[in-house]
């Protein structure tokens, strides 16, 4: 992805980071955050643990994804670049 445009979006107050996908003109949203989101889980950290055990849950039970999730380096608010899935 070429010169991605980084943006942080809202669901029920809290952030979403987002990231604009010129050359397919989609919008790629951090699952982790989402997760977080919907589990009412406020540390980032135990977020990315559910969602790797769900992921891998589903994957054993042959669950197919809508589309492949992928990792996507964005900046945290802390300033610290990690790695988010999409």
């Amino acid at each position: 992805m070429s010169n991605p445009k980084i943006s942080i979006r809202f669901f029920d107050d809290r952030e979403v980071r987002a990231v604009w996908d010129e050359q397919n003109d989609k919008w790629w949203f951090s699952v982790v955050d989402v997760v977080g989101i919907l589990n009412q889980e406020a540390d980032y950290i135990k977020a990315g643990n559910y969602w790797r055990w769900l992921k891998r849950k589903l994957l054993k039970e042959n669950v197919q994804f809508v589309s492949d999730t992928h990792r996507l380096k964005i900046t945290a608010a802390d300033g610290k670049e990690l790695r988010y899935h999409w």
